[in-house]
């Protein structure tokens, strides 16, 4: 999916040896390449899965890929989801990673460069696959936990943020960053970061700010840390309990989950009366936003401003736009939102510069259209939450 272009960027930073497994010779090339899975991976193993105890175990299992969501992976886990949640036996749901460095980075993008008409019906099946996945994690009937240890970034908070049960670990790393790349946060991203304490979801959407470790647990994004060291004492734990659901498996985290008065305090901590009033909610617009970044002259103020001149304009305007938005709508009328954005935005330009320039040319000069916040309209942002005339709305139960 298209995250992972962001992500693959971020994660060759942090992972230099990491490839981003997209070929790059021109970005015609790239762009009408026939979609196929990566060589290493076999689509038949991209997810496992476990049975213990009535407990059902997901395996996220494409570690050269750092588990990129794709559709083959979706079509695995959506049927077993439901099928432990009516077998009247299974009584919790683990979803986790088969390596230590990623939960999952994102979705895989391959599909998305397509410009063909093929390319338009593969966009439009995988994101309606994967808001239903979304869905279903956001309203499951059964405990579910996710173990988001290592990386884990658009696709990937889409596989963990909705459920009850977050884990974070020293490892984790968590970020939003698709405006740097023409997009906007997606997955729920509308349902989940305007419910953030302190207007952190309007600060992480807009700038894709990176959180680590303990940091997920403060800003509200994992509800519980546990030290990777002891990952499989507390899974051991969970599959234990003879009778699971919501309270006996949020006793368990309670009980083995790390004292969180032992760890590090919130890396953003002096900074979020700042966070609260320039990045509110209740801001008119994003150039506001900007003015009250630049008024303030601040490091940090002027870091973010730095940061935030670098991105999509348009992609700025719609990711608050669908927070403002997103706050007061429900899980499913938010992903049925997005689902309208995304198909307009694919039909736009700044997607497939910010792929040419972060991933093909490699860049990183990105030339939008519009080039400004100024030159882009109420009215232009307005179209993107309409439905497409070629699509039906997103369907969800």
């Amino acid at each position: 999916m298209y995250r992972t272009l962001v992500k693959q960027l971020i994660i060759s930073r942090i992972y230099p040896s990491v490839n981003i497994h997209l070929s790059t010779p021109k970005v015609e090339e790239t762009i009408n390449k026939n979609v196929q899975q990566t060589k290493s991976d076999n689509t038949n193993d991209d997810v496992k899965f476990d049975y213990i105890n009535k407990t059902g175990i997901i395996l996220l299992n494409k570690p050269k890929a750092l588990n990129a969501l794709s559709s083959s992976m979706i079509h695995k886990i959506y049927p077993k989801m439901k099928e432990w949640e009516s077998d009247g036996k299974t009584q919790l749901v683990i979803m986790k990673s088969t390596t230590s460095k990623a939960f999952c980075a994102g979705g895989d993008i391959k599909a998305l460069l397509v410009k063909a008409p093929e390319g338009e019906k593969l966009r439009c099946e995988f994101f309606r696959d994967e808001y239903k996945l979304n869905y279903l994690i956001g309203n499951y009937k059964l405990p579910y936990v996710a173990i988001i240890n290592g990386i884990t970034m658009g696709g990937g908070c889409g596989l963990s943020v909705h459920g009850p049960f977050r884990i974070a670990t020293e490892a984790t790393t968590i970020a939003m960053p698709e405006t740097a790349i023409g997009l906007f946060p997606d997955v729920g991203g509308s349902h989940f970061l305007p419910r953030l304490p302190s207007n952190l979801g309007v600060f992480l959407g807009l700038t894709g700010h990176r959180l680590r470790g303990i940091d997920n647990y403060h800003a509200g994004i994992a509800t519980h840390f546990v030290p990777t060291n002891k990952l499989e004492e507390i899974e051991r734990k969970l599959v234990e309990i003879s009778n699971a659901d919501y309270k006996s498996v949020n006793a368990v985290l309670n009980q083995h989950a790390k004292l969180i008065d032992s760890q590090p305090r919130f890396s953003l901590e002096r900074e979020l009366p700042l966070i609260n009033d320039l990045f509110s909610i209740d801001t008119k617009d994003v150039e506001t936003i900007l003015e009250k970044l630049k008024s303030n002259g601040s490091d940090f103020a002027l870091k973010q401003l730095s940061i935030l001149e670098k991105m999509s304009p348009t992609s700025l305007k719609l990711t608050f736009e669908e927070i403002k938005r997103g706050k007061n709508l429900n899980l499913k009328d938010c992903l049925i939102m997005e689902y309208r954005m995304v198909q307009n935005v694919m039909n736009g330009h700044d997607f497939f510069e910010g792929v040419r320039a972060v991933l093909v040319d490699k860049d990183n000069k990105p030339q939008w259209k519009p080039n400004s916040l100024k030159n882009v309209s109420d009215k232009e942002i307005e179209q993107y939450f309409e439905k497409p005339s070629s699509h039906e709305d997103l369907q969800l139960e």
